[in-house]
């Protein structure tokens, strides 16, 4: 019987997860759920499961996630050191998908156990990918990636001949505003910008796609996951979303992963892995397709993969500076405090402020990303002036 955890379980990949998980059956053992704020989720979540611990981030919903689970064995707790314990907590299997910074000091808990590690939290990579990556060495621990992209692209190189590959190719949908035009994208509202195509995420990966921010940084994630240089990453717009990722080896192949846009497919390619299992995630009919589109994204109206490709080769906080800035900008964003159009504004402002400091530790990439943090509220307070 395989030991899980799930940190992030009421977000939508948690959500999907558990899905999952409940599909599996008796094959698994649910050690801990970790929830953000929906504690009616939450409990639900762990009294179907039969979990052995339920935490929940925010210490307010403590008394309300008692009450709820009152009666059960379930071990509950609540607040930020609580949630780093139960990632903490011995589990072969952990979902890591708490979105943000917030997600860093959990996934490096859960990456210390030497276990594998299915990895949903872009910030583990982006913002702390030498810190991250390091802690995997030396506990021996397998990154499983979640992002579909990263997954299609892992799945397609399943023999692991890395020195056989030219590059490998993202593909990304373009989002809602694939052909809108710059007028347009200037004027959009976060509720033309939260109207995916394709996918159903949450808001703020939702915006990031809008932007391609998304993109970006999943360029920076495939460059720590798979060891690859920025020029050997590429990225395609392919609205259908139908194929994930492609690797181009040497010798002229080009092999794809195709599946349906549904996100429990990477993750049960996680869960299972280096097996499969079933699902009721819809099976792909290409027949229905008749043809699949591929374009180059366009550098002008969508200059987040630009940024994203100079935070790599600057290297240093660099990327952590990028991702910390566009949550502020996203949050801004959502808020009303500034355009769709201002989000690329105010991470070149901040990147070009903050430069690229050396970060070796985590308590340097914590510094760095509250830093850019400071900066880009500052560029949206002499915004709003």
């Amino acid at each position: 019987m395989k030991t899980v955890t799930v940190l992030g379980c009421t977000g939508s990949i948690g959500c999907s997860t558990v899905d999952l998980l409940h599909q599996a059956g008796e094959g698994v053992s649910v050690k801990a759920l970790v929830g953000g704020r929906n504690v009616a989720l939450l409990a639900e979540q762990a009294k179907a499961l039969r979990a052995e611990m339920a935490v929940i981030a925010d210490e307010q919903a403590l008394p309300e996630l008692k009450a709820l689970l009152a009666g059960t064995d379930i071990v509950v707790s609540a607040g930020r050191s609580a949630v780093i314990e139960a990632a903490g907590v011995p589990a072969d299997w952990t979902m890591a998908a708490i979105t943000g910074a917030a997600g860093l000091e959990p996934t490096l808990a859960a990456v210390r156990n030497g276990r594998a590690i299915a990895l949903a939290n872009k910030e583990a990579l982006v913002c702390a990918g030498d810190v991250m990556l390091r802690a995997v060495k030396e506990a021996g621990a397998t990154l499983l990636p979640v992002d579909s992209e990263h997954n299609a692209v892992f799945q397609a190189m399943a023999d692991r001949q890395e020195n056989q590959v030219g590059k490998i190719i993202l593909t990304a949908s373009g989002g809602p505003f694939r052909t809108a035009t710059t007028a347009e994208m200037e004027a959009a509202t976060p509720a033309q910008a939260l109207k995916h195509p394709t996918w159903s995420m949450g808001a703020k990966i939702s915006i990031d796609s809008a932007s391609m921010f998304n993109k970006g940084l999943e360029v920076i994630e495939a460059a720590r996951i798979f060891g690859l240089p920025e020029d050997r990453i590429d990225v395609l717009v392919h609205p259908q979303s139908v194929v994930h990722g492609m690797v181009q080896y040497t010798d002229g192949s080009l092999i794809a992963q195709m599946g349906s846009a549904d996100m429990r497919i990477p993750i049960a390619h996680c869960l299972a892995w280096p097996q499969r299992m079933a699902t009721t995630s819809p099976q792909l009919d290409l027949a229905t397709f008749g043809t699949l589109v591929f374009e180059a994204p366009d550098p002008v109206r969508f200059p987040a993969l630009r940024l994203a490709r100079q935070a790599l080769r600057e290297g240093g906080a660099a990327s952590t500076v990028l991702s910390a800035a566009n949550e502020i900008a996203v949050e801004a964003f959502l808020g009303g405090q500034i355009g769709f159009l201002d989000i690329p504004r105010l991470v070149e402002a901040v990147m070009d402020r903050l430069g690229a400091p050396p970060i070796d530790t985590l308590e340097a990439v914590l510094h760095w990303d509250n830093e850019a943090r400071i900066a880009a509220q500052g560029y949206i307070a002499k915004q709003a002036a």
